[in-house]
């Protein structure tokens, strides 16, 4: 792993969609737990680097969702959306140049390591933490598919931990060595695919849907959501995105696609900077507004872009 590599927030995103008519209610893009979710929904999490207990009060219920969900149809269906097989493994190296420092987001699966934002440990294709909630998630879906694998054991430990963030009580000494043999399961491998399309993925393309986003903008809300977590509060994505909508109306609403987009990547950045754990914006500087700049919005190969100095290309 480069060394350079930024920590992330993280927080609990259940596993339903966002609909358009359920944003209009909520007004900060409001992530629902489904009513047949597997997940307990009164376990703390973090919402944009602050601890709320029981995040699902925030959330609007939408009734019969399944538990693995898929976006839902609308009338833009081209090449352009990032639910596009080949957009989606694009929107995955872009994620995990800036996670992983490496284009091969496939080999990220065992990936495990505290790197001292006080989140624990962070592992995995989009840097699962210990302390924010997904993670146990993770390992909860993992030991449906597969009980009694080898980190079923850690689940009790897992949800002790709860908020307390950075603790690895009742994780350690051998709570890495084990998730690396995990990794080579294709069952945890398809657990964590399936989680973070739940948790981020699947919401943002939703959400970018619902605004009238092609596909750039879509991944600046997975990007977004990968690292700020959903919520209302301004360093969060629900946050985030009402302050760009304050200054620009999304093109759902009549605005001007690059004009909203630059305003969002605005209101990124200044959440980024109120941490110092993302004082790095080249994410956003050097590869995301470059994009935008450059008027792909379709996010159409090939793309060059650097973040935390490191230089990549996808042809």
């Amino acid at each position: 792993m480069n060394t350079t590599r930024q920590p992330i927030g993280h927080v609990t995103i259940f596993s339903s969609l966002l609909t358009a008519s359920a944003v209009l209610m909520a007004g900060a893009a409001a992530i629902a737990v489904p009513a047949t979710s597997p997940y307990d929904a009164s376990k703390p999490t973090v919402t944009g680097r602050a601890t709320v207990a029981a995040a699902s009060t925030q959330a609007i219920q939408l009734p019969g969702a399944s538990s693995t969900p898929m976006i839902p149809h609308t009338s833009r269906t081209s090449a352009a959306d990032l639910s596009d097989p080949a957009k989606k493994d694009i929107a995955m190296q872009l994620v995990s140049s800036a996670e992983n420092s490496s284009l091969d987001w496939k080999a990220q699966y065992a990936y495990i390591e505290d790197i001292g934002d006080g989140r624990g440990y962070t592992a995995g294709i989009i840097g699962f933490c210990t302390g924010c909630g997904d993670l146990l998630r993770l390992v909860q879906e993992y030991n449906r598919l597969v009980p009694g694998n080898v980190l079923t054991k850690y689940i009790p430990a897992l949800e002790r931990i709860g908020s307390r963030d950075g603790t690895h009580a009742g994780l350690d000494p051998n709570f890495i060595t084990d998730w690396k043999t995990a990794a080579e399961d294709p069952q945890f491998q398809r657990a964590q695919r399936d989680e973070c399309d739940r948790g981020y993925f699947n919401p943002a393309v939703a959400q970018g849907r619902t605004d009238g986003l092609h596909a750039l903008g879509q991944f600046f809300y997975y990007d977004a959501l990968v690292m700020h977590g959903r919520g209302d509060d301004p360093i969060s994505f629900g946050g985030i995105r009402a302050t760009a909508m304050k200054k620009v109306k999304t093109p759902a609403q009549g605005g001007d696609e690059a004009a909203y987009l630059n305003a969002f990547l605005d209101a990124r950045k200044a959440a980024m900077l109120t941490e110092a754990a993302h004082d790095d914006t080249s994410r956003v500087d050097t590869e995301q507004r470059v994009f935008l700049q450059a008027g792909n919005l379709d996010l159409d190969a090939p793309l060059t872009w650097q973040v935390y100095g490191d230089r990549y290309t996808i042809k």
